[in-house]
């Protein structure tokens, strides 16, 4: 079966996953232009990458589910909001959502994550240089989750060494390898500080909010979803602020439009994510045999939906690979997924990049791309520059 496929998905066949962790998009490209669903031996499945069928994928959960035994987070944490369907999922999901509807998420979060983007950014100033990813958008990222979570006395680096791990292992698992070796004493040590956080019931504690709920969550299953936000909340929301700031800087006319109207920063903010998502594939798995797209896609196999192909959708986005911020209908990117796993923290998420990135225009004059150190997105599920070095007039 596999050989049939191979030979009858030759484009799909010739991409490896190194290419995709590398510069995906003229793969993706070609892809979605002559196989837009294809076998990929170098992923083991099947890879979506027009929008209407990533779509179709999405919003099927009795088609393509998440919950089978070979979702890369569920291996590493156990069952949980973001490996589990139907009455399950919404058990999980629902006493985590409600706090993040969007005016509640403005209510709650807005003073903290602009102070923190002010505080962060200001004690950068002086030194006229900075690595943003590390200095900017990984610390207001985790300053943010640390609060919504209500994990009180838990440091940014304790907190950001077990995201790390748990972010290791999922890509490991998504490679076809096996997860670090520390990943299992960060899940401990993760366990017992959402325990903590329960028992100190901080006021606005998400953790202690859902542990309470009438939903009846276990312990294990609050932990587990703990977890998942640390991927939501922190490492792809530092993605996305590093990739916004690197569109940004790396397009001085479109960062001038910015610069004269303000009002363009959240238009900018949508059209990175919709040129280069954070979080550039979602899983599923076929629960029955399906012709998608033309594809034979048989009972069990994995469907991979690249959310970084559908984004460049020449069919809904024209010149799909050029960063516009005036771009009309960029927010009809999917770069939060859709469907029953949309993320709920997406308004978080783009309050944080705007906060973080208002900090950055007023605070520091003449910033720009450090030419010495060039970056650009790499990775195979989570992309972001590794390092994003910045410089300004002081």
């Amino acid at each position: 079966m596999t050989s049939a496929l191979t030979s009858r998905f030759p484009a799909g066949a010739a991409v490896s996953a190194a290419a995709l962790a590398d510069d995906p998009h003229p793969h993706l490209a070609r892809l979605r232009a002559r196989e837009p669903v294809s076998w990929l031996p170098a992923l083991g499945g099947w890879l979506v990458t027009s929008r209407d069928l990533a779509l179709r994928v999405m919003r099927d959960a009795d088609a393509f589910t998440v919950d089978d035994p070979r979702f890369s987070t569920a291996q590493v944490v156990g069952p949980s909001m973001l490996s589990l369907d139907g009455p399950a999922h919404t058990r999980h999901r629902d006493p985590f959502a409600r706090p993040f509807r969007p005016a509640a998420t403005r209510e709650r979060f807005t003073a903290f994550t602009e102070a923190e983007a002010a505080r962060l950014v200001g004690g950068l100033a002086p030194a006229g240089r900075a690595e943003l990813r590390g200095e900017l958008a990984g610390p207001l990222a985790v300053a943010v989750v640390t609060e919504a979570l209500g994990l009180d006395g838990v440091d940014a680096a304790t907190v950001r060494s077990w995201y790390g791990a748990f972010v290791e292992a999922v890509s490991a698992i998504t490679a076809g390898g096996a997860p670090p070796a520390r990943t299992a004493e960060a899940y401990r040590l993760l366990g017992a500080a959402v325990a903590d956080a329960v028992a100190a019931s901080r006021p606005g504690s998400l953790l202690a909010g859902a542990a309470r709920d009438e939903a009846g969550l276990t312990a294990a299953e609050v932990v587990a979803n703990a977890a998942v936000l640390m991927f939501g909340g922190i490492d792809t929301t530092e993605g996305m602020i590093a990739n916004a700031v690197l569109h940004l800087l790396g397009h001085p006319g479109q960062l001038r439009l910015v610069l004269d109207d303000r009002e363009l920063l959240p238009a900018a903010i949508e059209e990175s994510l919709r040129l280069e998502p954070s979080a550039s594939v979602v899983d599923r798995y076929a629960t029955r045999d399906t012709a998608l797209g033309g594809a034979p896609v048989r009972a069990g196999d994995l469907v991979r939906v690249s959310i970084a192909g559908a984004n460049r959708d020449p069919a809904v986005f024209p010149d799909p690979d050029r960063y516009d911020v005036r771009r009309a209908n960029a927010a009809e990117h999917l770069a939060f997924a859709h469907g029953p796993h949309f993320c709920f923290g997406s308004h978080l998420a783009r309050l944080e990049a705007r906060a973080a990135i208002a900090a950055l225009l007023d605070r520091l004059p003449g910033l720009r791309l450090d030419p010495s150190r060039p970056a650009r997105p790499r990775g195979l599920v989570f992309r972001r520059p590794p390092r994003l070095d910045v410089c300004w007039e002081t």
